[in-house]
């Protein structure tokens, strides 16, 4: 009678409190069966294959581009902008396409991309305004609310923004934001008047910033005199309260101490 052959199979030895025995069990308890592991590869194959052909078919082209997050002006440059996307399959349309596109527009800023199959792209972009032109002797730039150099200006006169004068700074290029304090500062003050008093700033014919402590120039000559950009809001409404007061135009202005203005 021939030996009975011993068995083959592995076995895995588990762990157990202090005290108790191991317990042995085949590792074929424990590891995926091969029928498994196919099934998984299969799954696997099938949704590569399905994720390449959504990206080459058009069962998910774009048809409608949502922007949202600007006004109506910078909303049409950027709906143009992304024109080409149109047809595209909204599966390979990422935000570094958008990213892209988006290049020609330094005033502007993706914020947010998603997709809502099966053919709408939806964008938040966020658009940064222009508040000064800054000068250097016979060169102009526009400058945003914070601070970034859009473009230079060949021809300045035809903006009515504030001016903003800077003498030996070197000037940041296109879509930079600007590294000297001297145009910086009042760039950043002017967008903070334009959020809290948009008439008062249109009144302002230039600003200047001197070791912290600002003025703006109207276009009436007179000087408004900030000191800190603290409590902003208040003493542009006072200064406004003691202009509409005043006739003629006062030489200056001071609500550096928002209690206490002083007018000459």
């Amino acid at each position: 009678m021939p030996a009975a052959r011993k068995p083959t199979s592995r076995t895995a030895v588990l762990p157990l409190p202090s005290g108790q025995a191991p317990l042995a069990l085949p590792l074929s308890r424990i590891l995926p069966s091969g029928r498994s592991l196919i099934v998984g590869f299969a799954i696997v194959l099938l949704a590569v294959a399905g994720y390449a052909a959504a990206r080459g078919t058009s069962m998910f082209a774009v048809d409608r581009i949502e922007v949202t997050g600007a006004r109506p002006s910078v909303l049409a440059r950027v709906e143009a902008a992304l024109a080409p996307i149109q047809g595209t399959s909204l599966v390979s349309v990422d935000t570094a396409a958008i990213d892209r596109r988006l290049e020609g527009l330094p005033d502007v800023r993706l914020v947010s991309y998603d997709r809502a199959f099966p053919h709408t792209a939806k964008i938040v972009v966020s658009a940064e305004r222009p508040v000064a032109v800054l000068r250097k002797g016979s060169q102009a730039w526009l400058v945003t609310d914070r601070g970034r150099v859009l473009e230079q200006l060949d021809d300045p006169s035809g903006w009515s923004l504030p001016r903003i004068w800077i003498a030996d700074a070197a000037v940041a290029g296109n879509g930079e934001v600007l590294d000297a304090e001297e145009g910086l500062a009042p760039a950043l003050l002017l967008g903070r008047v334009l959020s809290a008093d948009s008439s008062f700033f249109e009144r302002v014919k230039e600003a200047r910033a001197v070791d912290g402590q600002f003025l703006l120039v109207l276009g009436t000559g007179t000087e408004v005199r900030l000191g800190a950009a603290d409590d902003l809001p208040l003493k542009l409404a006072v200064a406004r309260r003691v202009l509409d007061q005043m006739e003629p135009s006062p030489a200056y202005v001071d609500v550096s101490v928002s209690e206490r203005a002083v007018v000459k």
